[in-house]
């Protein structure tokens, strides 16, 4: 139809596809570390998206060591390098990962609508907390990943409990 488009509506029935195999199902998500002692975060280093997390938790609990595996998240290679990026966190000891991106474009955003990035989530074997883009944002990683945060600060906000209420 007029205005709609080629890619949406690829992107429509591949959320279709993956919703009719289960991968967005509550009860395949794991639970998150109540008090984590370290934290894996996969975005960019040069963007706002990672001062903001490392400010957000020095804030709200400084003992959450944070690791960052860095990883462009715009361009041709983006899909496999976050994967690579997640691959690396297995040698860190990380309880939980911040998979983060600041707001952008619907196609800025669509790497994490790749059915590759999709389906790699679910299989992988510590829990993701997915923030891409902004509150009205919503990709396919945001659906499958163990948990959503509408933003990359909320997602710091979610992976540990501030320190004056322990």
């Amino acid at each position: 139809p007029d205005g709609v488009g080629q890619y949406f509506i690829a992107l429509e029935k591949l959320r279709e596809k993956l919703t009719a195999e289960g991968l967005f199902e509550a009860q395949r998500k794991r639970p998150l570390p109540f008090f984590p002692g370290c934290v894996g975060v996969v975005t960019s280093q040069e963007g706002a998206v990672w001062h903001d997390i490392q400010t957000t938790l020095e804030r709200r609990n400084p003992c959450v060591r944070l690791v960052l595996s860095p990883s462009p998240v715009q361009g041709s290679q983006v899909v496999p390098r976050i994967i690579q990026a997640l691959k690396r966190l297995l040698n860190e000891s990380v309880e939980v990962i911040i998979l983060a991106r600041g707001g952008g474009s619907w196609e800025d955003l669509m790497a994490f609508n790749s059915e590759a990035l999709v389906r790699f989530l679910p299989q992988f074997p510590i829990p993701v907390i997915a923030a891409i883009g902004h509150e009205t944002d919503t990709s396919l990683c945001d659906q499958v990943a163990d948990r959503r945060a509408p933003t990359p600060t909320a997602a710091a906000e979610m992976v540990a409990p501030e320190r004056s209420t322990l």
